[in-house]
């Protein structure tokens, strides 16, 4: 199987697109870590997983918005003892609550906004950067969205971290370049039909956008062998083939 041996962590892993691309990589012989903190979201891509007859997962509960910095040096401590390096790393957890003008943002919601959906990735990548070197290659993937990317009215919390996270992505890929062992691309899904999309646009047809499971051949080719060499990239998933 074209990803034995290829241990990757995924975050939102109990969301849509994190739980699609969970089975998608374990289908192909990956050993996932699932990283939410939502139990019962963990444990229905743990059982669908399992159902598909793939390697048995790793759930990891985890609070991206209450866990401070050693928390994440522990995770990574944890993963290191257990497996000594890793392959990849898959940013798709998501805090969105609605669209909303930005004088309406309350505190709470801002910060809440910003650790999950970019002090988060920047941590997380930050602590695993040393297991992730440890391979002769390996990937780091952040999700990202077009429909914030130009900084639309009323995109909130939720836009000014998407842009931002375009940036930390593009600096992480440039700083890795020159060592050619893990490469940093960014993923935008498009429309899609899925939970975040039915939250963000509750009144849309939502019978004329793609399943959410037409992403899993990107995310095939984001931690495949594929992708090697491939860096600082952004990946469309409406344009992408191979």
């Amino acid at each position: 199987m074209p990803l034995s041996k290829q241990v990757i962590l995924i975050t939102g892993a109990g969301g849509g697109l994190g739980s699609v691309a969970a089975l998608a990589l374990a289908q192909k012989g990956a050993q996932v870590i699932l990283l939410d903190k939502l139990i019962p979201a963990l444990e229905k891509t743990y059982d669908a997983i399992v159902a598909a007859h793939a390697p048995e997962p790793i759930m990891y509960p985890f609070d991206l918005n209450g866990a401070g910095e050693q928390d994440y040096l522990d995770l990574a401590a944890r993963i290191e003892e257990e497996y000594g390096a890793l392959q990849g790393l898959l940013h798709s957890a998501v805090a969105f609550k609605a669209f909303t003008p930005m004088i309406c943002q309350s505190t709470t919601e801002w910060a809440h906004g910003l650790n999950v959906n970019l002090n988060a990735p920047f941590l997380l990548t930050k602590v695993l950067l040393p297991l992730l070197e440890k391979s002769a290659h390996a990937s780091i993937v952040f999700t990202l969205d077009s429909s914030v990317s130009k900084a639309p009215a009323y995109a909130g919390v939720y836009g000014v971290s998407k842009i931002a996270l375009q940036g930390l992505a593009s600096i992480f890929a440039a700083e890795l370049e020159s060592g050619k062992k893990v490469r940093v691309n960014t993923l935008i899904p498009g429309p899609i039909d899925s939970p975040l999309r039915k939250k963000a646009y509750p009144g849309e047809d939502k019978t004329k956008l793609p399943d959410v499971q037409s992403l899993a051949p990107v995310y095939h080719y984001l931690f495949s062998s594929a992708s090697i060499g491939i860096t600082g990239h952004t990946i469309d998933a409406r344009t992408f083939h191979l």
